[in-house]
Formats: structure tokens, sequence, C-alpha cells
């Protein structure tokens, strides 16, 4: 197949394709050629990925948006993708490209007190009145001359 011109900076290089493209699957029944070529509905799919971006708003040098979420939902559950990616680790750490290291971190961060429940009216609490050393109402008739 000849090379799609790269669209933009993140888009998949030759070699890049050379790889993946072998892990797609094949189609299964004759018919209509594709209107798209499935490496510009993968960089769609990825630009779409990275960008956060929702799928209207996938650039139309990858297809019409609704080509390029059609790919990624049909492989989503059909389990392609997760194929692909295992099959893609399975070379890369047959290379030995890949780091299998674990790290377990068990510090704990504490939240806020406005997260863990505290009141929700504001920080300030509301006055009360100051009680006495003695923890009796001082009255009027009770004042020290009051024998």
């Amino acid at each position: 197949m000849p090379t799609v011109p790269v669209t933009g900076r993140f888009d998949l290089t030759d070699e890049q394709w050379a790889m993946l493209e072998p892990l797609l699957p094949r189609g299964k029944k004759p018919g209509r050629p594709r209107t798209w070529p499935r490496r510009q509905l993968i960089d769609g799919i990825r630009w779409r990925v990275r960008t956060g971006a929702p799928w209207r708003d996938v650039p139309d040098g990858y297809g019409p948006w609704e080509s390029v979420y059609g790919l990624f939902r049909r492989w989503q559950r059909d389990g392609t993708w997760r194929r692909m990616v295992t099959a893609l680790q399975g070379r890369a750490d047959a290379a030995g490209l890949i780091t299998w290291d674990v790290s377990v971190d068990s510090t704990v961060a504490r939240a806020h007190q406005h997260a863990a429940g505290a009141r929700k009216r504001g920080t300030c609490r509301p006055s009360r009145p100051a009680a006495s050393r003695t923890n009796r109402m001082i009255t009027g008739w009770a004042g020290p001359a009051a024998g």
C-alpha cells in the first residue's frame, strides 16, 4: 500500500505502521472498497485519545468522525485493541525494551478537612456565649455582696 501523507506530527510513521499493520484484523467480506484508509482512521483515533476532545471534533483529514468512532468502538467491542496491545507488548518485552518493575507505595495522603465531612457553611463557627469559671450563671441577686 502506498504511504499516506502524515498530516500531524503525532501520526504513525511508516515504520510504526509496518509494525502495526500485520496485527490488524483482515476483512472477511468482499464488497465495496473502503472510502478511508485504516491508517488515517487509526491516526484519527489516536488524535482523539491523545487530546481528549469530543469525537465530533476529530479533524476532517482523518475522515468523518462517525467512521473514526465506528472503527474505534467496533474494535473495542470485539477485543481487537486488547489483542494488538498484548502483541506489541510481547514484541517489546522480547526485545528487552520493557522493564517490569513494580513499585508499591503505602503512604497516606490526608485530605483537607473540608473534604472529610467538615461543616459546609464556611470556616467560621457561630460564636457561643462564654462560660464562667465556676460554670454557674451569674444573676443580679447572686453578686459578690450576697453572702
